[in-house]
C-alpha cells in the first residue's frame, strides 16, 4: 500500500506536461468469482488494466461491470480469485484500502452532501486545518480554485455553491474532482458513465483530462454505453456478458457491430422497427405555456404518435415536462389533455387525467429505491386496487408480475428491492408503473440514459408497442440517433423556446443541431406546432 504524503505538500494527479508519470504498471483481477447467495454475478473473470492505457469496460446492465468495479474499490470481496497490482496479490478489505493502493472510482450517481459548499464536498475528510477543530477557509479556497484550473473546470463550478444548489452536471464534476484531488498517487481511475449529465463543453474538458491521466501512466477504466465516446477515448475494449469476459478488443481494430455481438450475443440491426403511422385524435394540446424556464410553448401530440423533443442541455426540455406534469408552476398558457383542461401545479389531477412522466433522474425523482418492485409498480394505481380501505395484495402482486413479465424485468422476484436492479431494469420498473395506469399521454425524459444497448432495444420495443396501442408519446433525448429512429416528428428547443419542428423525412442530425444552436430565437411563427 502507498503511504500518504504530508498533506501540506500534496502531489497533483494532473499538473500538465511537467507532472512526473506514475509507474506504468497494472491493476487487475485474476479468476474472480462473486456470488450473492445463489446468484453468481461474476464467474472467473481475469482482466488486466495496464498503466498508460484507457480500457473501456462494456456490457449490458447486469453483465457484472458494477460488481467488478466494486471489487476493485474494496466495496465487495471476491468469493474466489484475487485483485492484483503489478503482479502481486493485494487484499482490499475496504474502500480506504483501495484508495491507499491508488485505486479510485468516480460513480455514476454522485454522493453530494447538500448543506455544505462545493469546496467542502471536494475535500470532505481532508479539510485543511488551522487550529483544533477549525479548518482554514482561505487555504481551502486556494486549493479548490487551483484544482479547478488544473483540471480544466474553471468557470464551470462555483466553489461556494451549496451541494443542494448543484445541477446534475455540477454534481458529477464534484465527484470527479473529489477522486482526483487526494493525497495518494493514483494508479487506476475508473469513470462510471461520467458524461451522462455533462454539457458538450464539460465533456471536452473531461476527455482532455482523461488523456492527460493516461499520458502520465495511470490506468484508466472507462464505463459507458455511448459507442462514440468509446471509440474517441479507448485504446482497448473489454466486454463482459453474463458475468464472464466475452472478449478484449483493440479499439482501433474493431467496430460497433462486433462489440454489440460480444455484449448481447446477437445482432441488433432492427433496433428501430417503427413504421410510419397515421396520427389519431389530438390528445395533448399545449398552448402558450410559460414558466420560469420556458416561454410561449405551443405543442401538440396525437394518439399513436411519437414526438421527439430535442435541444442542448439547458434548453428547458425537462422543465417543460415537469410543468406539463404539474410539478412546476405555470405562469400562463393552457394545457389540454384529451379535451380536459389541466389546472397548473396539480400533479395528481394530471395523473388522473391520463398523463404519466418518467423523469430524467429516475433514482431521485421516480423510484422508491428501498422498496420492492411490487410497491413501485402499484404506487399510482392503489386507488384501483383498494377494496373499501384495504389494498388487495393478491391483485397487487398479479399486477406487478404481469408487467415484470411483459417488460422482461430481470429480477429474482417482484419483492426484490429496486435499488438492487441494474439501470435498465430500474427504468423498466418506472415504465411498468405508468403502463399499469394505462396513460393517454406518456412523457419519457432521457428514457435510455445510462443503460446498455440490449436494454435500449427493449425500451424502443416498448415505445413502439405503446404507440401502436394509441398512447401519445413525448420523448426527450440527447441522443440524436435515438430521436431520429423513434420519432414521427422532432420539436427542437433552445433557451426555453421552440425554434422549429421537423417531420420524420426532413429530420437529420445536422438540421436538429442547426435549430438547437440557432443564434436568433424564432417566434411563434417558426414554432411550427402541427394540428
Amino acid at each position: 500500500m502507498t503511504r500518504a504524503p504530508d498533506p501540506n505538500n500534496r502531489p497533483s494527479l494532473v499538473d500538465g506536461p511537467a507532472a512526473a508519470p506514475s509507474p506504468a504498471g497494472s491493476v487487475g483481477v485474476a479468476g474472480v468469482v462473486k456470488r450473492f447467495g445463489a446468484v453468481q454475478a461474476l464467474g472467473g473473470v481475469s482482466l488486466d488494466f495496464p498503466g498508460g492505457r484507457v480500457t473501456a469496460l462494456m456490457g449490458e446492465n447486469g453483465a457484472g461491470k458494477s460488481t467488478l468495479l466494486k471489487i476493485l474499490t474494496g466495496d465487495h470481496q471476491p468469493t474466489e480469485g484475487r485483485v492484483v497490482v503489478d503482479g502481486e496479490r493485494v487484499e482490499l478489505g475496504s474502500p480506504a484500502d483501495a484508495r491507499a493502493a491508488g485505486i479510485r472510482i468516480i460513480p455514476q450517481e454522485p454522493e453530494i452532501i447538500p448543506h455544505i459548499s462545493v469546496a467542502e464536498n471536494v475535500y470532505a475528510g481532508s479539510l485543511p486545518r488551522r487550529r483544533g477543530r477549525w479548518f482554514d477557509r482561505a487555504e481551502l479556497l486556494r486549493r479548490v480554485e487551483a484544482d479547478l484550473e488544473r483540471l480544466g473546470f474553471a468557470g464551470v463550478l462555483d466553489p461556494g455553491l451549496l451541494g443542494s444548489e448543484l445541477t446534475p452536471a455540477q454534481r458529477q464534476l464534484v465527484e470527479i474532482m473529489r477522486a482526483l484531488t487526494g493525497d495518494t498517487q493514483a494508479r487506476l481511475i475508473a469513470f462510471d458513465e461520467p458524461t451522462s449529465s455533462l454539457s458538450e463543453h464539460e465533456v471536452e474538458a473531461l476527455f482532455a483530462l482523461i488523456r492527460r491521466l493516461r499520458d502520465q501512466g495511470i490506468a484508466v477504466v472507462y464505463v459507458s454505453h455511448r459507442m462514440q465516446e468509446i471509440f474517441q477515448l479507448a485504446d482497448r475494449i473489454a466486454v463482459l456478458r453474463d458475468g464472464a469476459l466475452a472478449g478484449v478488443q483493440d479499439a482501433h481494430a474493431t467496430d460497433e457491430g462486433e462489440l454489440v455481438r460480444l455484449m448481447v450475443g446477437r445482432d441488433l440491426t432492427t433496433m428501430f422497427s417503427r413504421e410510419r403511422v397515421s396520427p389519431g385524435r389530438l390528445v395533448l394540446d399545449v398552448q402558450g405555456v410559460t414558466t420560469d424556464d420556458v416561454t410561449g410553448i405551443d405543442l401538440r401530440v396525437h394518439a399513436g404518435e411519437v414526438v421527439g423533443l430535442a435541444g442542448l442541455i439547458g434548453a428547458g426540455r425537462s422543465e417543460l415536462a415537469l410543468a406539463l406534469a404539474g410539478d412546476l408552476p405555470v405562469h400562463s398558457g393552457v394545457v389540454t389533455l384529451d379535451g380536459r383542461h389541466l389546472r397548473p401545479g396539480r400533479p395528481g389531477e394530471a395523473v388522473r387525467a391520463g398523463l404519466g412522466l418518467a423523469p430524467e433522474e429516475r433514482k431521485a425523482q421516480a423510484l422508491f429505491l428501498h422498496r420492492s418492485i411490487r410497491d413501485n409498480t402499484s404506487t399510482v394505481v392503489l386507488d384501483r386496487l383498494r377494496r373499501f380501505r384495504f389494498v388487495r395484495r393478491g391483485a397487487e402482486r398479479r399486477l406487478a408480475q404481469q408487467y415484470v413479465d411483459r417488460l422482461r424485468v430481470r429480477t429474482p422476484s417482484i419483492e426484490h428491492e429496486v435499488r438492487k436492479l441494474s439501470g435498465g431494469n430500474q427504468q423498466k420498473v418506472v415504465l411498468a408503473r405508468w403502463l399499469a395506469r394505462k396513460p393517454k399521454v406518456l412523457i419519457l425524459d432521457e428514457p435510455t440514459r445510462g443503460i446498455d444497448v440490449g436494454a435500449k432495444a427493449e425500451i424502443y420495443r416498448i415505445i413502439a408497442d405503446l404507440a401502436r396501442e394509441g398512447v401519445a408519446l413525448l420523448v426527450i433525448s440527447s441522443e440524436l440517433p435515438e430521436l431520429l429512429g423513434l420519432a414521427d416528428r422532432v420539436v427542437v428547443m433552445q433557451s426555453g423556446r421552440i425554434t422549429g419542428e421537423l417531420d420524420r423525412d426532413e429530420a437529420t442530425e445536422e438540421s436538429i443541431l442547426a435549430l438547437a444552436m440557432a443564434d436568433d430565437i424564432v417566434g411563434a411563427d417558426a414554432s411550427g406546432a402541427s394540428s
